[in-house]
């Protein structure tokens, strides 16, 4: 299962991670982001030791995504050695999640 992440553990989480990590910035409120969510836990499962899945409320914690200029939600950023490599904006099918994530490992 994706591991809701704060402000305060995304160095630790993220930027540290010795595996990739991809990070979705949601909110409770947001339709489409519930639409990604369970695709999201997939690939977790799927690719699990190889890549992690993180989450992030944006209401919650608002540094992280203003410090990444998260505009739109859902957001998934795809961090590869602590730097952010690719970015999907807005619902997508799985295999469009899938293929970027593959790019990483």
């Amino acid at each position: 299962m994706a591991k809701n992440i704060s402000d305060s553990s995304f160095e630790q989480e993220v930027l540290q991670s010795e595996i990739p990590v991809i990070v979705d910035f949601w909110a409770e409120w947001c339709g489409p982001c519930k639409v990604i969510g369970p695709l999201l836990e997939e690939l977790d499962n799927d690719y699990k030791g190889k890549v992690k899945v993180v989450k992030m409320d944006v209401e919650e914690n608002p540094a992280t995504p203003g410090k990444f200029k998260i505009r739109n939600i859902p957001t998934v950023l795809y961090f590869k050695n602590g730097k952010v490599v690719d970015k999907q904006v807005g619902a997508a099918p799985k295999k469009k999640f899938e293929d970027k994530l593959l790019a990483l490992i």
